[in-house]
């Protein structure tokens, strides 16, 4: 029998999204599809997808690229997930039915009850890395056992499973239907602690969550079962994250570098090795955990990126198309930009505040506006940015991916106020890309890139100073 190279499939479930995509052992792309999912926005604060729509899209998916790789489909030899971090799923783990919507990480239905949690907040963020936020899956998971009557019926007749979406996605696509999660998305919850590893039972105890509803927690690296691909049983070995994914994109992660990935929202990660890191206002997170080792990373949270940019748009009544029509003339003046505090989606680190109002500050056009937004991304990347400088080696570089990376304005301005180079490779899958690392891809194709350096922008600098004190003022009322 002829020997054929290993292929390596990437499954990688994003807010917009489901992709499924297949690289060989050099690291080129030889297969891909991609399902738009949809986002419902039922109240004030809620934003979920709907759960089946969400499966069907993944196996869509996985349809499109059988279909483009035809015979070569036997060589796919492993496969690995990532998912969105804090969105999580109620469902009956007999069946794997789900018995509640995907509640997006987006979602902050539960801010009050956080609040009242407030004096919890320290012991929280010593045992998880993470700030008390109704961002993250407890207080979700809270809510659906107190407001969904299947999920109340279920834990009745011992048969809920409530988790990380990831965990559902395992429960309905693998052949062994298993209830499992990793420590990456396991992290995501308030429930983990992640210098043990394990769920917290005084964590457990304070969000009345009981353990056996939860899934297992294994490492990134673990034989999880098998993704059924025309009619061959293809293991799945690698389940995490999707901001931790594109951290291995390019190989392994450098200390000297900052890592961002701008998307729905924007992440900011830096490696800090095999020791939690803490610092305020900052998340400690697990970046991969095998069977001998774990790694950490330093991270911040701009939730307000792309979806500020669509806010924006909301706001000025335009569509996706004519905003993109405009975009050009929009960038020919940076003269009377406004100032915009961006609290899209709730504001993240370093100031936590979930309930902060977006607002403009100056009078200003759709262009003039358009530029702010951009800005207040930056400005609150920088932020954090400077939070970090202070860790381990000096900074070289930032590494920017995702689909906003494409926006050189943005670019631009964040070399300009950090002082550092970015740079941005030209294929922008991070996330599958880092998954088909992790799954083992022995050679990685040298991609190209695009490069700003800093320049002493005078004006930029002045504008985030500017909003620096406005972020002040507007926090401290």
């Amino acid at each position: 029998m002829a020997h054929h190279p290993p292929l390596f499939l990437a499954l990688d479930q994003g807010g917009h999204a489901s992709r499924a995509l297949v690289f060989n052992a050099r690291g080129r792309l030889v297969a891909a599809a991609e399902r738009r999912i949809a986002t419902r926005h039922p109240a004030a604060n809620r934003v979920e997808h709907d759960p089946a729509a969400l499966l069907a899209s993944l196996r869509q998916a996985c349809q499109g690229v059988v279909r483009q790789l035809g015979p070569r489909v036997a060589d796919i030899h492993r496969a690995a997930l990532a998912t969105q971090r804090s969105t999580i799923v109620c469902w009956n783990r007999d069946t794997g039915h789900a018995l509640s919507p995907v509640i997006s990480w987006q979602d902050r239905r539960a801010a009050r009850y956080i609040q009242l949690l407030a004096p919890h907040a320290a012991r929280v963020h010593r045992v998880t890395g993470l700030v008390l936020s109704a961002h993250y899956g407890a207080s979700k998971i809270r809510w659906c056992l107190k407001s969904l009557p299947a999920v109340k019926r279920a834990r009745q007749q011992q048969c809920l499973a409530a988790g990380p979406l990831a965990s559902f996605i395992l429960a309905n696509m693998l052949t062994e239907k298993p209830l499992l999660t990793d420590p990456v998305n396991a992290s995501r919850t308030l429930l983990w602690d992640y210098r043990s590893r394990t769920w917290s039972p005084e964590l457990l105890s304070l969000f009345g969550i009981g353990a056996e509803i939860l899934p297992r927690c294994v490492p990134n690296e673990h034989a999880f079962g098998h993704v059924r691909l025309a009619n061959r049983n293809i293991p799945l070995t690698v389940v995490t994250g999707d901001q931790p994914a594109a951290l291995f994109a390019q190989g392994p992660p450098r200390t000297d570098s900052i890592y961002i990935n701008l998307g729905t929202g924007a992440f900011i990660q830096r490696l800090h090795g095999r020791q939690p890191p803490r610092v305020a206002g900052l998340l400690g997170s697990v970046l991969w955990q095998d069977s001998e080792r774990a790694l950490y990373v330093l991270e911040g949270t701009v939730n307000g990126a792309a979806s500020a940019l669509a806010w924006l748009r909301r706001q000025l009544g335009i569509s996706e198309q004519l905003m993109l029509k405009n975009m050009p003339g929009w960038l020919d003046s940076e003269s009377g930009v406004p100032l915009f505090l961006n609290g899209v989606s709730g504001l993240g680190s370093p100031y936590w505040q979930a309930d902060f109002r977006s607002r403009f500050i100056g009078r200003a056009d759709c262009g003039k506006k358009f530029l702010a937004v951009i800005e207040s991304i930056a400005f609150l990347l920088c932020t954090n940015l400077e939070r970090m400088r202070a860790r381990q080696a000096p900074l070289r570089r930032i590494v920017a991916t995702g689909g906003l990376a494409s926006r050189q304005e943005l670019c631009q301005r964040l070399a300009d106020l950090s002082g550092l180079p970015v740079i941005r490779p030209e294929e922008r899958e991070a996330t599958a890309r880092g998954l088909a690392v992790l799954l083992g891809m022995p050679g990685v194709v040298e991609a190209g890139h695009s490069v700003w350096q800093p320049n002493k922008n005078r004006p930029l600098q002045q504008r985030y100073a500017r909003w620096q004190v406005e972020m002040r003022r507007a926090l401290d009322r």
